[in-house]
Formats: structure tokens, C-alpha cells, sequence
């Protein structure tokens, strides 16, 4: 991990984040990486899925604690006096029948930030529903625009809902509400929906679909595999490249590059877009990735190799940017793990420590707030931690 000795952009926020799985620890994954003191409170009884996602939890302490007790809820009422942020992910009302909502948080700390990140949010007729990540990009609209137009909506390979629009809306309004603190003196309340979050990303779909009067149609929209110059292309080694020549300038340059000047004239024609398509189909087949990435090399065209995983693990441009980055952890492996997207010059956020694992900070917690081993061993005694 980075050993960098500057603070980070959030050194000396205090951050008690009662959520699982996937939003709400991403959202503390990012407080944590920029500086944040985070510590993670689980009850003993989700140990056995700790597992997931064991990658949001570098930067942070862990402990147990079990909140439905009188004395677990002392402890944490304890910890609340010197925090600054919650975070939780429960379903509406849960907070409240564990005596640890916003209200009664804000009794004993006036100053706290507390952000619940939940599906449909804390309000309206879907607030008691369950959900995964498919439900919120199903109703948010998302999920009818992802797939080929003669096929059923398709379910991305990546979690838009809980990391788009939770996590990261989690993070701003949290800053947000930092830095409203700071000129107020006063914290407040987030309500963060993920299908909230998701609708959000519907803008420039909307601005479409205004514009043109005419409803979007899943893989047939400007920029969705309508038009040859904004498509997918397979190479004869069965690798992908995709075209994002959007500008006029950018189109010229490319049908330049392939010998096709008499397209220049006809990028969005709408009688001979499916024929150029199709013959670009053909021209791609003739190379290999390695092929066509030469080919492009230093020809200004907006173009990009369709990488896995495993390519980006591999990437020297993700490499030199330390977007995958090497650490070990705390059983002494060495792994991989992706960086840090912000870019800060003078308070850079660190990877300082590998994921924790569960519980694994929970004794020396309790003895910063006092505790001693007298009473750690009592609470032990009584399932509390």
C-alpha cells in the first residue's frame, strides 16, 4: 500500500458506517481512500458474509457490535459523540426501531451528517420495497435502453445502481454537507435512493428524446449502435474495438484512415447506414486486435480496444495512471486492487491499508473509548460485540 505521509483532502472526519454489502461501503471506501477515518460496524451474525465485497473495506477498521442491545447501542452512542458522518443502508424504518436514527443521533451530536442509502429512498409508494441493482435500473428507465433492440433488456455486468447511484451519490451529498457545516455550523440529514440516482443518468437521454420527439429505442438511439461511426466491431481474433467518432471531423478522419472518403458525406444517413455498418463489419474481421491497434496508432481517431478485466489488470495505461495498483494483504499475499480515480496534487488520497477483516479492530476500539478488558470481556460474555 501507499505509504504517502501527506493527509488526505478528508484527514480528521470520523466516519460511522453501519451499512452492508455493496453502496454504502463503497461510498465509505471512497471517504476512507481521501483520509476519512471509517469504522465499520457489523453485527457478529453477517461474519459468515463477510466476504463481500472484501475490496471496499481497505482504509478501514472493523468491529462488532450487536445495535438491538442496550449496551451495544451505549457503546455506539459513545463513538457518535466524536463522529462526524453515519452511514447506513437499512430499510426505512429499521433505523428507528434499533433507536439509532437521525433524530435520535442528532440529540447527542447536533453537528452529524447522517446519510441513508436505500433503493427507492425514504419516501414515496415503492419505500418498503425490496431490491437489487436489476430492479432500480428497471424502474429508473436505465435498463430499457442496455441490449441489442430484438433482445430483452440486458443486465450489465457491473453494479450501476449500488455504485453510480448510491455510492457515489453518497459521497457527494456527504461532502456536500461537510462543507455546508463548515459556513453553518449545522449537520443534516441525506436521503440517497439508488433508482433516484439511476433516473439521474437519464439526462442526455431525455435531452434525445425531446429533442427528436421520438421515444428511445434499446441500441437504435444516436449513440447506441444506430450509426456506423458510434458501434462495436469484431476482430478476426474474436476481440471487440469500439468506434466513438461523433464529431464530424473525427468521422472524416476515419473513413480517411479506411479508404472509405465516400462515406465522409453520409454519417447519418439514414438509407445507408445499416449498408455501411455492415461493411465495416467486414473491413474489422480482416485484422487482429493487435492489428488495428498499431493500425490506429497516432491517427486521431476516437477508437478503443474492448478490454476485460484481466486486460486492465494488464493495462500499462492503467498501470502509469495507478488505477491497478499492488498490495498485500493482511495474510501476507500479494494481490491487485484498483486506485484511486480522483486525482489531488497536494492532499492525494492513499491506499494505505489492506481490506480488514471482520472484526478485526474491534478490542482496540472499544479501549480508545475507554473500555476496559474488564468490560470488553463482559460484552464478549453478553454477544454484544
Amino acid at each position: 500500500m501507499n505509504q504517502k505521509s501527506r493527509c488526505g483532502a478528508l484527514s480528521g472526519i470520523v466516519v460511522l458506517d453501519l451499512s452492508r454489502l455493496l453502496p454504502g461501503p463503497y461510498c465509505s471506501m471512497i471517504l476512507a481512500d481521501h483520509g476519512a477515518r471509517v469504522i465499520m460496524i457489523e453485527d457478529r451474525r453477517f461474519e459468515s458474509e463477510s466476504g463481500f465485497p472484501k475490496l471496499t473495506m481497505r482504509n478501514k477498521e472493523h468491529m462488532c457490535l450487536n445495535l438491538k442491545s442496550d449496551e451495544g447501542r451505549a457503546v455506539f452512542y459513545k463513538m457518535v459523540e466524536k463522529a462526524d458522518v453515519i452511514i447506513e443502508g437499512f430499510r426505512p424504518g429499521v433505523v428507528m426501531k434499533l433507536g439509532v436514527d437521525y433524530e435520535s443521533v442528532k440529540a447527542v451530536n447536533p453537528g452529524i451528517i447522517y446519510c441513508s442509502i436505500t433503493g427507492f429512498g425514504q419516501t414515496g409508494p415503492l419505500k418498503d420495497r425490496p431490491g437489487h441493482d436489476v430492479n432500480y435500473l428497471a424502474e429508473s428507465g436505465l435498463l430499457s435502453l442496455i441490449g441489442d433492440a430484438d433482445s430483452p433488456p440486458t443486465i450489465p455486468g457491473f453494479q450501476v445502481a449500488d455504485l453510480a447511484g448510491g455510492g457515489m451519490n453518497g459521497v457527494i451529498g456527504i461532502l456536500l454537507a461537510l462543507y455546508a457545516r463548515e459556513k453553518t455550523g449545522m449537520g443534516q440529514y441525506i436521503d440517497i435512493s439508488m433508482t433516484d440516482g439511476c433516473a439521474a443518468l437519464l439526462t442526455l437521454a431525455l435531452d434525445f428524446r425531446q429533442m427528436t420527439g421520438q421515444p428511445l429505442v434499446r441500441s437504435q438511439s444516436v449513440l447506441s449502435h444506430r450509426y456506423a461511426f458510434y458501434n462495436t466491431y469484431e476482430t478476426s481474433d474474436q476481440r471487440y474495438i469500439a468506434l466513438g467518432c461523433l464529431e464530424p471531423r473525427f468521422w472524416i478522419r476515419l473513413c480517411e484512415c479506411l479508404d472509405r472518403r465516400d462515406y465522409i458525406h453520409h454519417q447519418f444517413d439514414e438509407d445507408k447506414r445499416c449498408g455501411m455498418i455492415d461493411d465495416l463489419r467486414l473491413l474489422f474481421r480482416q485484422k487482429t486486435l493487435e492489428q488495428w491497434t498499431q493500425f490506429f496508432e497516432n491517427k486521431d481517431v476516437c477508437w478503443g480496444a474492448v478490454n476485460s478485466i484481466d486486460d486492465v489488470l494488464e493495462s500499462r495505461l492503467f498501470r502509469e495512471r495507478e488505477m491497478v495498483v499492488d498490495y498485500t494483504t493482511e495474510q501476507g499475499v500479494k494481490d491487485k486492487t484498483l486506485g484511486i480515480p480522483v486525482k489531488l496534487n497536494e492532499t492525494p488520497g492513499t491506499l494505505r491499508t489492506p481490506p480488514a477483516s471482520f472484526g478485526k479492530d474491534t478490542e482496540n476500539i472499544l479501549r480508545e473509548f475507554g473500555y476496559s478488558d474488564s468490560d470488553i470481556s463482559d460484552l464478549n460474555d453478553k454477544c454484544i460485540l
